[in-house]
């Protein structure tokens, strides 16, 4: 069975960045599955399917939240910049921008 998920020889990559690749690519299909829940609950008229659907998707957006911090623990200048952006208020760009310049 093979994958798409590396650009370079993975023989040639270490453990560790195997393991990233394979939490990029979870991380990816768990935003994926997230999205596709919110399209189907918003068209959904039974509202015990559409509230099974509605509790599926907050177990993918956990899942997508455990990937994501798995990552940030392996690339602290994210978290650097995320820290700057996620729960704070006004301009969304300005702040991402901000926390670049703090990795800087």
């Amino acid at each position: 069975m093979g994958f798409d998920q590396y650009h370079e020889p993975p023989q040639e990559l270490s453990e560790a960045t195997r393991t990233f690749a394979r939490m990029i690519t979870s991380l990816t299909e768990e935003a994926e599955a997230i999205g596709w829940y919110e399209q189907r609950i918003s068209v959904e008229k039974n509202k015990e399917a559409k509230a099974i659907m509605q509790n599926a998707q907050q177990e993918e957006m956990k899942h997508f939240g455990m990937d994501l911090e798995f990552l940030l623990r392996k690339k602290p200048e994210w978290r650097t910049i995320l820290k700057a952006v996620l729960f704070t208020k006004g301009d969304i760009v300005e702040a991402a921008t901000k926390g670049e310049e703090k990795v800087d």
